[in-house]
């Protein structure tokens, strides 16, 4: 690994600098980890019901990891309205092996509840590069009303992101497509 330095004018491109370290900082997969483990170290794990409210803990710090690493706003349209926003898993949480691939945020999509919804479904996925693809069984007229459509991409795709978004294209779009 190597480094990478910055250099700076005055100090508001600094201060601008700083905080976007610090926003970054928060969602990488260590701190969501962390957090988690602090908050359910002393919880019991061994019936369905303790495991669900490990699983809501876990869904909460997730869902804040991913707010903070996409700016608060979906990571396709921009929107920004909070309770239109769903922290979407790329590989399911269920399918998951470990709490740190549940929490790490290159396993997750921050997406409006629109998009959410049909890539939860398999109707939509997105290429290395972004791009949306979109399922032959997600009709015309039903993409048209959610207004989803060729032309959406992910505004940003980081290297760790593509392993999960390989993982999604091959077990939920590639089991939808005819």
């Amino acid at each position: 690994m190597g480094f990478t330095a910055f250099v700076v004018s005055d100090t508001a491109p600094l201060h601008h600098l700083v905080r976007e370290i610090w926003r970054l900082a928060r969602a990488l997969p260590i701190g969501p980890l962390r957090v988690f483990e602090a908050q359910t170290r002393n919880l019991p794990r061994t019936t369905e019901a303790e495991r669900l409210v490990i699983q809501r803990v876990g869904q909460d710090v997730f869902r804040d990891a991913l707010l903070s690493y996409w700016e608060g706003r979906c990571a396709v349209t921009g929107v920004a309205e909070p309770r239109l926003l769903r922290a979407s898993h790329i590989k399911p949480w269920a399918k998951c092996e470990t709490d740190a691939e549940r929490l790490d945020v290159y396993n997750g999509l921050l997406l409006a509840a629109h998009l959410d919804a049909a890539f939860d479904a398999g109707l939509i996925s997105f290429a290395d590069d972004g791009a949306i693809i979109l399922s032959p069984q997600f009709t015309m007229e039903d993409r048209a009303a959610l207004g989803i459509h060729e032309h959406l991409a992910l505004r940003r795709v980081a290297g760790r992101h593509l392993p999960n978004l390989a993982w999604h294209r091959t077990f939920l779009l590639g089991s939808k497509v005819e």
